[in-house]
């Protein structure tokens, strides 16, 4: 992809002051999502690193992983999986737990989404400290999917979230 198509991406995505709580500055793809050229643009990003890697499924993360993921695994002919905050799947789920600044929080992924041995690839819009994203590797593994690499629109370097991925391969798109 032309370094031209990710400095578009990245003057799209709208910094957002005190959002959700002061002191933090929100990073809104919502810029992103509703321009198709710049939708398409951030879902080829993503293709990229996907095409000729024999993948078996994406998995996604709730929310706006869902709006990656699922495009992506529309395009590569293969199976997309949710994986949501706890409560929220309506059938036998695996459940892992992650920290967050204020306590613990839950993800859930269906017990039969995943077959052992299927090649997975997680992706999302924002890794930031990388809670959710671990507890999401957690799962795939827990369910023997091989994940081969974790890829998200932005990452948020100063919080080192790739660490708490290690040992998956991290790719991002746009870092701040």
């Amino acid at each position: 992809m032309p370094s031209d198509s990710i400095e578009i991406l990245r003057m799209a995505v709208r910094d957002v002051p005190d959002f959700p709580k002061k002191g933090i500055v929100f990073k809104d793809i919502t810029p992103v999502l509703s321009d198709a050229a710049l939708f398409r643009v951030s879902i080829d990003l993503f293709l990229e690193r996907c095409r000729g890697r024999n993948i078996d499924k994406i998995v996604g993360i709730d929310a706006r992983g869902f709006l990656f993921g699922s495009a992506v695994a529309y395009e590569l002919g293969v199976g997309f999986i949710p994986i949501r905050k706890r409560g929220k799947l309506p059938y036998k789920a695996e459940i892992a737990k992650y920290s967050l600044e204020y306590g613990e929080a839950e993800m859930e992924m269906h017990i039969d989404a995943i077959r052992v041995g299927e090649r997975i690839v997680l992706v999302d819009d924002l890794l930031a400290t990388g809670g959710t994203s671990a507890a999401a590797a957690v799962l795939i593994r827990k369910a023997g999917g091989h994940l081969l690499e974790a890829q998200f629109l932005i990452e948020l370097e100063f919080l080192h979230g790739r660490k708490k991925l290690e040992p998956t391969p991290v790719t991002s798109f746009l870092k701040y």
